[in-house]
């Protein structure tokens, strides 16, 4: 496990071929498990040692700390009711490791620590108050980090809360800490799985995270009927090209894991240097339409600032309206017409 400015020299070379030790406000602990090191190669363009490994372009704090208005939208210290039907409860501010294109800067590796009994039990008061809200985010920092112990109390109390309620198991972790998922955890998860289903939301941004100890991991969740779901965060140097998301998807859907979203990588202070032109995005997005079927094709979707919540991108294939008819653009950039009525 990569703990410390120590550890990490031990294992790599950072750009300069000497390390560079930083503090900012928007800056994330350094922590990378041995799964995820062992996968990494000793050069700047490797795409997992990009996500993983600090860069001193997180020092810019040109941006917000809390991009999405998570604050704004809190109702209490640890649930955000932003969305009418849903809702996202902030677990643990800790990771097994911290991607270093975090949206959550603000909260996630502060200290904060596991969500306490108290901050549990006010959030299903709320959550048995607003039966509008029909799924929870479990998400955080990665729920996973708790113990379980802590999971099973968690899960009791929000089930007693809302037994219909749809739980998303939020995590990084299928991908980073892949051991994690043993027989006594699963076993904690079948417990639960009643009523309003569990779903399993993943990350994975690169084929060469899609190893076959996370493969397993997952389906450890399908066999227990759990759909799992994938949510990839389009990044500079590390998947911002066709084949390689291509690749991705086409992997995923092989291993029943759907691909959900392509997010663009959220407005927040430290991750400038990894964000991809939207124009870029659109470009990727029109390409892998052309490849990829439905079931393989991700949701290219921007988190707009300021609690504008999320849109899905994508070229506009209506492009005109004649008389009676309308007129569309094929994927082949060919037209075609089609009636109104």
């Amino acid at each position: 496990m990569i703990t410390s400015r120590k550890d990490l020299e031990a294992h790599i070379h950072l750009t300069t071929g000497e390390a560079r030790w930083f503090d900012s406000p928007s800056s994330l602990p350094l922590l990378i498990s041995d799964h995820l090191a062992k996968l990494m190669e000793d050069r700047e363009d490797d795409p997992i040692r990009r996500q993983f490994v600090p860069d001193i372009r997180e020092c810019d704090t040109s941006c917000s700390i809390d991009p999405l208005a998570e604050v704004d939208h809190s109702v209490t210290s640890r649930l955000i009711h932003r969305y009418g039907h849903r809702a996202a409860l902030l677990t643990t501010d800790r990771c097994f490791s911290y991607c270093r294109h975090c949206f959550r800067r603000r909260f996630t590796g502060t200290d904060t620590g596991a969500i306490s009994d108290e901050e549990i039990d006010k959030a299903a008061a709320y959550l048995s108050r607003h039966d509008e809200i029909h799924e929870l985010l479990l998400t955080g920092g990665d729920m996973f980090t708790l113990s379980n112990e802590r999971l099973d109390r968690l899960f009791g109390i929000l089930r007693q809360s809302r037994e219909d309620l749809v739980l998303r198991l939020c995590t990084r972790a299928v991908a980073s800490f892949p051991s994690r998922f043993d027989d006594e955890l699963m076993d904690i998860i079948a417990r639960h799985d009643h009523g309003g289903p569990f779903l399993l939301l993943t990350q994975f941004n690169h084929p060469g995270e899609l190893t076959r100890e996370s493969i397993d991991a997952v389906r450890r969740f399908l066999s227990l009927g759990i759909p799992a779901f994938n949510q990839s965060v389009l990044l500079r140097g590390v998947n911002d090209d066709v084949d390689t998301l291509e690749e991705l998807c086409v992997k995923l859907l092989y291993n029943r894991i759907k691909p959900y979203y392509l997010f663009q990588c959220d407005l927040v202070q430290g991750t400038g240097h990894l964000r991809v032109p939207v124009e870029r995005g659109l470009e990727i997005e029109q390409e892998l339409r052309r490849r990829l079927s439905g079931l393989a094709m991700p949701q290219y979707t921007i988190d707009l600032p300021e609690g504008g919540g999320k849109v899905i991108l994508t070229k506009d294939h209506l492009v005109a309206a004649d008389g009676d008819e309308l007129v569309f653009t094929t994927l082949d950039g060919d037209t075609r017409r089609y009636p109104r009525a």
